[in-house]
């Protein structure tokens, strides 16, 4: 465990400050037979020196750093969530601020509790919203199916839906435009022209008609991406995607080679956007922004104010169990058994057997559960929040967002006690 918990301290510089001494680390010593292993290592932190170039970079911490909750259930701890973050954000709107959580589903569950809450009032990026499937292939796929056959309902449908998506034409009805898609595109003296924002519509599909005359078939999704006003991560998951058709459509200039290829991308595989932001710029640690993101897509990052809500042992670390179709010769899976026997070869240990090698498979998963928490912990700068809620759902996969969520009593994580224990100066009370 850390000596120091806490906002406002990082771990220790390769160089130490010139008025302490470099702490000695501990010799690693191996555990003695039938001991569990420690997660990791006892780690000294410090305050970064002074010298650093870093600015602001040990920054004061906001109240008492740390503060810790018991709320009622998972709804009251999301509540005091968006309490707590809109005080903030109101005396400093120039910092960031992220809720870590074990899975998707949690994540979830916070951004729309806050925006039924909050609205606008809080900028939310639920970064598994963006992450979970991009819509360029998909988008990119139904401008090409349009460019393919302007004269289909369905297909000119789909391109102006993308285009209203993309905040590019004003909102209409998009039915009564594709009934009749020859007298939407191209009206004639007796057709009725339309009012303005169906015009702005109709420049838009003539703009991409005329592009598909003046570009050749591999310049298209780029052009497409410019089009749609991608942002910089979307326009280099264009040129990812670009690329990709090329590559399959190599000596098969033709817009029908381009459509077979990309349908197959779309409808067979998840195609991974790309990110291209810089650590200064990126979109999960912007100002006055509360970032919904997973315990493993936050390490590296950092942010001023960290919640960690939900903090119960059936998250972290775990309980025991293997669904009964992986198991293997016992309540243990195959893959658990051989991970365990490998890691002891490796190590030049005994190779265990059987019910041996699931216990210490069981013991390196806990072990992972406390560093991944660990991380999560070390990404506050000024104010670590950290819950867990007297009832909470037995599994986030099947919630209701309509507040119909079972709720039951579920033990807390064994950290969360112990920090208590720690820190009573930390444990803060609410009254309703």
């Amino acid at each position: 465990h850390s000596r120091s918990v806490g906002a406002g301290f990082k771990p220790a510089p390769t160089k130490p400050a010139p008025t302490k001494p470099a702490p000695t680390k501990p010799a690693p010593t191996k555990p003695a037979p039938n001991q569990i292993p420690l997660p990791f290592s006892l780690q000294l932190i410090q305050p970064v020196p002074p010298e650093d170039p870093q600015p602001d970079a040990n920054p004061a911490p906001e109240g008492k750093g740390l503060e810790l909750y018991t709320p009622r259930d998972v709804f009251q701890t999301v509540e005091w969530i968006g309490d707590r973050i809109h005080t903030l954000f109101t005396q400093d709107p120039y910092h960031s601020a992220a809720v870590l959580v074990r899975t998707n589903d949690q994540g979830r569950f916070v951004a729309h509790q806050l925006r039924q809450k909050y609205g606008t009032k809080i900028n939310l990026f639920e970064v598994a919203e963006s992450d979970r499937h991009s819509q360029v292939p998909a988008e990119i796929l139904n401008l090409l199916n349009f460019l393919q056959r302007p004269h289909s309902p369905d297909a000119l449908k789909a391109a102006l839906t993308v285009l209203l998506n993309r905040r590019l034409i004003p909102p209409q009805d998009l039915n009564a435009l594709a009934t009749l898609p020859e007298v939407f595109l191209y009206p004639g003296p007796l057709d009725t022209p339309g009012n303005d924002t169906s015009k702005s519509a109709r420049r838009y599909c003539r703009a991409l008609l005329r592009a598909q005359l003046d570009l050749p078939p591999y310049q298209l999704i780029p052009f497409l991406g410019l089009t749609l006003r991608y942002s910089q991560n979307e326009l280099a998951t264009a040129d990812k995607l670009a690329e990709r058709v090329t590559q399959q459509t190599l000596g098969e200039e033709s817009l029908s080679a381009l459509l077979r290829v990309l349908t197959e991308i779309v409808q067979s595989e998840r195609f991974e956007p790309v990110q291209v932001d810089t650590a200064d710029d990126s979109p999960y640690m912007r100002p006055n922004q509360l970032t919904i993101i997973t315990m493993h897509k936050a390490k590296g990052l950092d942010w001023d104010y960290v919640f960690l809500p939900f903090l119960h042992k059936n998250m972290i670390p775990g309980s025991r169990w293997t669904p009964p179709q992986t198991r293997f010769l016992g309540e243990f899976s195959l893959a658990e058994v051989a991970r365990a026997q490998i890691r002891a070869h490796l190590h030049g240990d005994p190779i265990p057997e059987g019910n041996q090698a699931w216990e210490e498979a069981e013991q390196l998963k806990t072990a992972e559960e406390y560093r991944l928490l660990y991380v999560a912990m070390t990404r506050a700068k000024r104010l670590l929040w950290m819950s867990a809620a007297n009832k909470s759902p037995f599994t986030w996969s099947k919630f209701n967002v309509n507040r119909q969520m079972t709720l039951q009593s579920q033990p807390v994580c064994p950290v969360f006690p112990a920090l208590k224990r720690q820190f009573p100066q930390s444990v803060i009370s609410i009254k309703n």
